[in-house]
């Protein structure tokens, strides 16, 4: 009896543990593959958070008027993989942002690739999300 208890409460466990990896979305869920976009901007803010970091860039539109995007990358641990860190992209920096747009048309995208002002180049996509250009693992 003891016994079977114990393994109810292990299976339980093991189900609640696992909910947040099922949560996780696909990128087909949000964004468009047949939507490819680059922008350039200016970074206003950054966060370093789990599932994925965002990052917010005001880009002018062809009115010009400020526009401020919210941009979709990978999680922290796989851009600090990458040679990225928090402190890589300062507020104010100018970036330019290769990537796909969000299906329901809104400033929201989901990063692909990043050139900083010094020309250097880093995948900051999600990977194992089904993206377009995604690189092997």
């Amino acid at each position: 009896m003891r016994l079977t208890h114990q393994m109810i409460l292990t299976w339980a466990v093991v189900c609640v543990s696992a909910s947040p990896a099922i949560a996780h979305h696909a990128f087909s869920a949000e964004f468009d593959a047949n939507r490819p976009l680059q922008l350039r901007g200016t970074v206003n803010r950054t966060e370093w958070i789990n599932p994925h970091s965002w990052i917010h860039i005001d880009v002018k539109d062809e009115s010009g008027n400020v526009v401020t995007w919210a941009i979709e990358c990978g999680a922290p641990n796989s851009l600090m993989r990458r040679g990225l860190n928090k402190n890589s992209i300062p507020v104010g920096t100018e970036l330019v942002i290769d990537g796909f747009g969000a299906k329901d048309g809104s400033t929201t995208a989901n990063a692909r690739d990043i050139t900083l002002p010094d020309g250097s180049q880093f995948f900051v996509g999600s990977s194992g999300t089904g993206a377009p250009y995604e690189p092997p693992r």
